[in-house]
């Protein structure tokens, strides 16, 4: 009777596992997962779809495209989400393809990411430069000058980032078209040049964001310093206050980086929309993974790595989230 009523047990326990895995909202429904072509995001969307695979999702390779791109493959249901998405800097792409009427955005996953421009703490003590607005004189702009032009050499972002379009506001509203030349490319390796240039000792001036491992090498405050801007200035006519909280003008409005989804998609898939409002990632923990990445960490297989690692070590919060979009 005894082994009777073990086997019983054991047979509804097993049953209860299988309708369990059945019941689950994401059986049988594919995710196509999207991000730039910077590596440094993968992080923060592995971390997603770990996250989407415990409700059942079957999660597809996460397709690398430029940011326009992914937005317009989002609005069209070709990928299902982008765990990147920066707001207020992508806020004319964001609308470009519907905004609200068809794209979900709800809840913050990364808080207090900054922007702005940096040069060397040696020129600017030196100098006396503190803000960008000095960059109209040209004794001040040809310390920057790396090839001749007379011009300082801002090493700015890639060609359609959001960042692009507001730093050609910015030179035009402070009126530094002729003082100084954006420079455009592929920043990983354009910011590898002002290392290289700053281990030299050679004046460097950049753009740059966080959270991003460059932070992490080229220290704000010891090794560079961040520049301020004569008044707010966004382009399409955003008349954003960009002063921080600290009195500052870096140009840039506190940012917070959100995941945004298809809105049909999300609407179809309640349990999904729910983890994506209720997921946040310490902008620190990013800082140092990134940092991790430039060590060299940096494989697909570090990186899937540094996602497992960071689970564990917040494994009650991971599995709060999984019950939260388990219970919408």
């Amino acid at each position: 009777m005894r082994k009777i009523v073990f086997l019983a047990a054991a047979l509804t326990i097993l049953i209860s596992i299988k309708l369990s895995a059945t019941e689950l909202p994401g059986k049988g429904i594919k995710i196509q997962p999207i991000q730039s072509t910077i590596a440094e995001e993968t992080f923060q969307t592995l971390i997603v779809n770990k996250a989407l695979e415990k409700l059942g999702y079957q999660i597809l390779p996460t397709q690398e495209v430029d940011y326009t791109v992914a937005y317009a493959s989002i609005a069209a249901g070709d990928a299902t989400f982008m765990a990147v998405n920066w707001q207020p800097l992508h806020n004319a792409q964001y609308e470009a393809v519907g905004g609200d009427n068809r794209l979900y955005r709800k809840g913050i996953y990364i808080s207090n990411a900054v922007q702005g421009y940096l040069i060397d703490k040696k020129t600017a003590d030196k100098y006396h430069i503190t803000n960008l607005a000095q960059f109209k004189e040209a004794n001040i702009a040809k310390l920057f000058d790396t090839n001749g032009n007379g011009k300082a050499d801002l090493t700015g972002c890639n060609p359609g980032w959001g960042c692009e379009a507001a730093i050609n506001n910015h030179l035009n509203a402070y009126h530094l078209n002729t003082t100084v030349e954006h420079n455009q490319g592929n920043y990983a390796a354009m910011i590898a040049d002002i290392i290289t240039r700053y281990k030299e000792g050679k004046p460097i001036f950049y753009y740059t964001w966080a959270p991003y491992w460059v932070n992490a090498v080229l220290k704000p405050g010891k090794d560079v310093i961040w520049l301020q801007v004569p008044f707010s200035s966004l382009p399409n006519n955003d008349k954003s206050d960009t002063t921080l909280a600290n009195g500052k003008n870096y140009g840039f409005p506190p940012s917070s980086m959100h995941i945004v989804a298809n809105k049909i998609w999300a609407e179809k898939n309640p349990a999904a929309a729910k983890l994506f409002a209720i997921m946040k990632i310490p902008i620190t923990d990013i800082n140092a993974q990134n940092f991790r990445m430039h060590n060299g960490e940096a494989s697909q297989a570090d990186i899937e790595r540094h996602a497992r690692g960071w689970i564990k070590a917040h494994q009650q919060l991971f599995n709060t989230w999984i019950k939260m979009a388990l219970e919408s």
